[in-house]
């Protein structure tokens, strides 16, 4: 997958046939895995909401992927990135804690394990709120400095490293420490993905313009 810089163009993505293919199969991926997960919708105006903004985060997450803004092996095909996978991470809470203590804020993404079942699984988050103590994420919620989450005993976010989120947007999962088939990642995960700042990820991606 060829890397551009983001400050290119979207019409660069219909002067180049090679990614132009690419683009057409990501939205067409894109579509059929939203469209089945929104079937089980029983919400009619939230599936009505959703359903009205799709195309636009569709494109938009083709369109980032497209332009290399995510940095990893890319499988057009099934919509996804593809890695080696390693063993299950594992860090300290002190080591989680010093870290969130000084360099949480909002808008960074962040990696979230989740372990049940004698499974784990990581996700990536982005962290909306942060006071002295405590750190809140878009979807998983608050969680204390030191990593655990404060309303699931299951659910702990860790200190962001380059294996780890390439681990989490590779869907990769354990189960009794072995390596199992990885998930596909949600159309809201994929797009977290080009917001992660890959030359440092600890560190929050600046917005340029």
């Amino acid at each position: 997958m060829r890397e551009y810089n983001t400050g290119k163009q979207q019409t660069t993505i219909w002067q180049d046939e090679a990614l132009r293919l690419v683009y057409a199969e990501l939205v067409n991926v894109f579509y059929t895995r939203e469209i089945t997960r929104l079937s089980t919708e029983a919400d009619p105006s939230r599936l009505k909401r959703v359903l009205s903004s799709l195309p636009y985060y569709v494109e938009r997450a083709a369109t980032h992927i497209v332009l290399g803004e995510v940095p990893l092996q890319l499988d057009s095909h099934n919509g996804c990135w593809v890695a080696t996978q390693r063993r299950v991470p594992s860090q300290t809470p002190d080591k989680i804690r010093l870290y969130f203590e000084k360099q949480a804020e909002v808008g960074l993404v962040v990696p979230v394990a989740i372990n049940q079942d004698h499974e784990t699984i990581l996700c990536i988050d982005m962290i909306d709120q942060v006071n002295q103590s405590q750190i809140h994420c878009n979807q998983y919620g608050w969680f204390a400095n030191e990593g655990h989450c404060l309303d699931n005993d299951h659910i702990s976010i860790l200190k962001p490293t380059k294996a780890l989120m390439t681990a989490a947007c590779c869907g990769h999962r354990w189960q009794y420490h072995k390596m199992i088939t990885p998930r596909l990642l949600g159309l809201r995960e994929m797009l977290l993905a080009s917001s992660i700042n890959w030359r440092n990820v600890a560190k929050k991606k600046l917005v340029s313009g």
